[in-house]
């Protein structure tokens, strides 16, 4: 088992490269893991290996004993977490299991003790959730997969956690978002070790971008929100949510729910977590790329959503997403254009 940085000449020219340091790397596994966090940053730093790099990959578990993945399949070992010494780098994987139940003690213990032998500590995906288990991400900026960012933030107040990045990188402490932005992670480990000429031969080689276009927030499903335990409340948002179109603003809205616009704005803080006019225009963006997902044009899919011209939408595409209404189109567009004129379905 690797535990620490050591050159190895004769593995490097036997590759024909110039001899390079090694830097061990260890994934901390543990059952129903998610397995794309591990196959897919450790396939980059193979890969990496193929063009002058020297990562020696190991792979840890509480027990020492095999784990079961996500897809079945059984991950044999190398040793136990606690059997490792001095490392380069640790990388955690992320399982569903951990934002449906309590990050197990001992798994927080193990990643908590091997983290002063580590250079550097990488979570992919809902990994994170192991290293705020363990305090090791207490004061530090973090991302997490999209779905479970909200989780990430109640349950650890003293993280700071960016819901939109792709991977965040705090003091040594570096966090992706999910699963396949572990890819993207681990091609940046690749360039800081080893510069940008050799992490893009690994991205061509991979068929990565260098960088991907825009952040995690475009691969958000829509708005998802709790039903609002108040009538008022619930009417104005069934509202929204059917006529986006609509000119909706705090004091209309406030109409129609009888109640003064600073009330209104109360109640929507208070259930919702945000403003009547955030709800609105989350509303209308996720209306907006449904419809771009089902072909529509940029043009129809503005006037339907409510924001009134193609200028308007792709500004706040841009602001929120990333990514312009064009870009999302071109990425998330059925394969088979509908070739729809308009939002009413005529061709």
């Amino acid at each position: 088992m690797p535990s620490g940085p050591r050159t190895t000449e004769a593995s490097c020219l036997a590759r024909g490269v110039s001899p390079l340091t090694e830097r061990s790397v260890v994934f901390v596994v543990f059952d129903d893991m998610k397995m794309l966090d591990v196959t897919g940053p450790a396939e980059v730093l193979a890969e990496a290996n193929t063009f002058g790099a020297a990562y020696a990959l190991g792979y840890a578990s509480v027990s020492g004993r095999a784990v079961r993945t996500s897809i079945g399949t059984r991950l044999p070992v190398d040793t136990a977490v606690a059997g490792l010494g001095e490392v380069d780098t640790v990388v955690v994987a992320g399982g569903d299991d951990l934002v449906r139940r309590p990050v197990p003690v001992e798994l927080a213990e193990a990643v908590r003790a091997i983290a002063p032998r580590a250079r550097r500590l990488v979570s992919i995906c809902t990994g994170s959730f192991v290293l705020a288990a363990a305090g090791l991400l207490d004061g530090r900026r973090a991302t997490t997969h999209w779905r479970h960012g909200r989780l990430l933030s109640r349950a650890y107040p003293d993280v700071s956690v960016e819901l939109d990045a792709l991977f965040v990188e705090d003091r040594g402490v570096f966090t992706s978002a999910g699963v396949s932005a572990g890819m993207d992670l681990a091609l940046a480990l690749v360039e800081q070790d080893h510069g940008p000429e050799l992490a893009r031969d690994v991205a061509r080689s991979l068929v990565m971008f260098m960088r991907r276009p825009g952040g995690q927030s475009q691969f958000s499903a829509p708005l998802e929100l709790r039903p609002p335990r108040s009538s008022v409340l619930r009417g104005v948002v069934d509202l929204v949510a059917a006529e986006p179109a609509l000119d909706h603003t705090t004091t209309s809205l406030a109409v129609v729910a009888g109640v003064s616009p600073r009330h209104l704005t109360r109640l929507f803080a208070a259930e919702l977590g945000i403003s009547p006019a955030r709800f609105v225009e989350d509303t209308r963006l996720d209306r907006a790329r449904s419809l771009l997902d089902a072909g529509y044009t940029v043009t129809a899919a503005a006037g339907a959503a409510g924001f009134g011209s193609p200028e308007t939408m792709r500004r706040r595409f841009v602001a929120r997403l990333g990514a312009s209404p064009s870009q999302y189109r071109a990425r998330f567009s059925a394969a088979t254009d509908r070739g729809l004129d308009s939002a009413t379905g005529v061709r």
